[in-house]
Formats: C-alpha cells, structure tokens, sequence
C-alpha cells in the first residue's frame, strides 16, 4: 500500500437472516423489491430473463395501461374474489400513483385508464429498475430457481449456479400467459413442491375460437356490438364494445373481459356460447320495424341492400347465410370451443389457492417467512390495468410485511 492512501473499507458481510430474496423480476416483484428495500433490509432479486419486466414493457401495445381509476365490483376474479380487498386497503390505486410520480412517471387518462404520460411502456420497467438499484437491491438475472427450501432458520433458494439464503422469500413469478419468453409459470411448480394449492392455471384476456365453417367471410372486420355469454345455458355475462371478428372466432375487448369465464367453463367440460348483438341499440322487435320502414323507403333494395349502411358489407355477406339475418343480426350465435391459448392470453385466471395465504400480509399459512404477489395467486382482473394494479399492490404488501419479518 502506498504511504499516506487510505486504507479501503472491507464490505461489511451481509446477515442472510436480515435479506429478503425476491422470485420474479415482473411488476409484482420489482414493486416487492422497492418496498421490502425501503425498510433497510438487503434485498436480492432473481430474474430468469435476461432483464427485468419484459411483460410490462409490452403491455397495452407498448403503451402499459398501469391502472384504473375506476375499482369496481367485479374488477378483480378468483375463488375468493374479496381476498384482495385487505391489500388494496394498505396500498390502493393513490398509493400507486403517488409511487410512480415518486420515481418519475406521470400519468395521462383515457375514460379512468391510466398510462405513463409518455405513452412508452418500456419507461415503466427501466424506471423501477433505477429505484431499486439506487436501494441498493442485488438483481441477478437469468438466474432459474430449481427449488426452494427452508434449512437452519433460513430460507434456502437454489439455482443453477448458487444457493440464496434470507430470512424471507417473495414468490412473484407470474403466469404462463404471454408469448414473452420466460412465462412459463415455472413458479407454480415451486409453490406445489411446497405444499400449496394450484387451482388450474387457464388462459384469460384472450380471444375465442368458436365453430363457424363461414367464419373466414367476416376477418377483418371490427364493430360495435353487445356480448353474451352463456354456460350450459344460462347467462353468465354481458359486455359491449367494439369488437373483432376473424376467421377463428371473436376477439376484442367486450370478449377478453368474458373470457375468463369461458375457458373456465371449457376446462370444465361445460357448453359455452355466445349471442353477439351487432346492432346492439336494437331488439329483434325494433329492428323488424327499421326495416319495413326501410323498405318502404327504398323498395328496390334487396335484403342485403337493406342493411347498407347499417352493418360492415363483410359482415352483411355472413348474415345473408344465415336461416334469418335479421334475427342474426341481432342474436347471431357462437359455440365456443377453445381460447387461443397461453401464449395469446394477456393474463391466467387460476393460480396459487388463497384460503392458503394471509389476505392481511400475503404470507403464506404453511411457511413462516414465505410471501406470494401478482398473478401467481388465484387472482385475476378484468381488462383495463386491473392485473397491473394486483401486481402494484400486492407486491407492495408483500414486500413491506416480509422486510418487516427481518426487522
């Protein structure tokens, strides 16, 4: 050492009773990562990407619909839809804005939809990432957890390179949904190698192919209209909007918010259907009145000509197959026989059993010191920036309750 130069500080080693390890660098886990690192405690956060938050960054076509302004009833779903009510009670949808705007993300709305004012969705991850690192949180990507165990007062996380350990572990893995490499929800397998509950994942927020040979006559084609569901026959939900027709079935988003209900149902083995109203201002008995009066007007058009300027041609086409088109017009059925699948599902509806897990900290009942976040659990919301607004906070409780455990 040169004479006069300062010795350097030897890093002080860190107590793995008083570190946090975070699994999954999502929303959820980026939030639980923040929050847990906020209280003092060493915070490690295990990614299996190469970065962190790839989903978020192409949510909402590269835009990111962060939340909702509007927390209605019914926004959020599972087995036990009200286990998320105690969560949002400790970090609602003003604590979240109040947290961006904190690390530098402001918000535009759209009708109670809320996006970052810069209307990139990439802001968001990149965003987090700087708070966590300036907390000092150890991210360490591409790492894959093989198991989790808990040995000698520690929780033990093991990869394929190391072992972790820390006084307490956030599961905040995500799903399978997303053709994002790294969805491949491998976080179930290790919440079951733990004696938790796995109600069956299903893709959610997705389109539905439906049985139609004729269906190829209306692709492309994107209208108002009112959705119906029904399950083994009876109504199970109704949604209006635009949406899109193609060549498989029906999609948008009147159809993404059912459709959590009808893979469910088809997991179940149960009938699906759906009557579209594409005039959906019109009954059957109204419309039948338009028409004569059209007619009157113009006697020299056809049936098909009659509904010009009413309905898109394409769609018009398909109609004029069917046994009646103005009652399907109006009531046009579908059977509904498979989603699109997990890769093409914005979210999953089922996950990690919560009559397992403590709604007040989002512990789990079977392990001390073990915590859960975002959409791993059986909770899934309606579209709109409701699965985000879980993620924000239920990674926020999350974090603050098990950084609270090494305290």
């Amino acid at each position: 050492m040169k004479e006069n130069q300062p010795a350097k500080k030897k890093k002080k080693p860190v107590d793995p009773s008083r570190s946090l390890i975070v699994i999954g660098g999502g929303a959820a886990g980026l939030m639980a990562a923040v929050q847990a690192a906020k209280t003092g405690v060493f915070v490690t956060l295990l990614e299996h990407n190469e970065k962190t938050g790839r989903k978020i960054a192409v949510t909402g076509n590269g835009r990111c619909n962060l939340t909702n302004l509007d927390q209605y009833e019914g926004a959020y779903r599972g087995t036990h839809p009200e286990f998320v009510r105690e969560t949002f009670e400790q970090f609602s949808v003003k604590d979240t804005l109040d947290f961006f705007e904190e690390i530098g993300i402001l918000t535009t709305e759209r009708k109670g939809w809320l996006y970052p004012r810069s209307g990139q969705a990439k802001c968001v991850p990149e965003l987090l990432e700087m708070k966590a690192r300036s907390l000092k949180v150890k991210i360490k990507t591409l790492e894959h957890v093989k198991k989790i165990f808990f040995s000698d007062n520690l929780w033990n996380v093991q990869t394929e390179t190391w072992t972790y350990q820390g006084g307490a572990v956030i599961l905040a893995g995500g799903s399978k949904a997303s053709a994002v490499a790294g969805a491949d929800g491998s976080c179930y397998a290790l919440a079951s190698e733990l004696g938790h509950q796995i109600i069956k994942p299903i893709p959610a927020l997705t389109g539905l192919k439906c049985q139609n040979s004729s269906l190829s006559l209306w692709a492309g084609v994107r209208t108002e209209a009112a959705v119906q569901l029904f399950i083994n026959g009876s109504p199970s939900g109704k949604e209006t909007g635009e949406v899109q027709l193609t060549e498989y079935g029906i999609s948008g988003i009147p159809v993404f918010q059912l459709s959590r209900y009808a893979t469910r149902a088809l997991a179940e083995k149960k009938q699906v259907q759906l009557s579209v109203n594409f005039l959906p201002e019109y009954t059957e008995e109204t419309l039948k009145r338009l028409m004569k009066k059209r007619k009157e007007l113009c006697p020299y058009k056809t049936e098909e000509e009659l509904f010009a300027g009413l309905l898109p041609d394409r769609l018009v086409r398909l109609l004029m197959k069917q046994k009646d088109p103005l009652r399907s017009a109006v009531d046009f059925k579908l059977t509904v026989k498979d989603s699109l699948g997990f890769d093409l599902a914005q979210v999953c509806s089922g996950g990690v059993a919560t009559d397992e897990i403590n709604p007040s900290t989002l512990e789990s009942r079977l392990h001390r010191g073990l915590y859960f976040a975002g959409e791993l659990l059986d909770i899934d919301g309606a579209c709109g920036g409701y699965n985000l607004q879980w993620a924000w906070s239920s990674g926020a409780v999350a974090g603050i309750h098990g950084a609270k455990e090494l305290i």
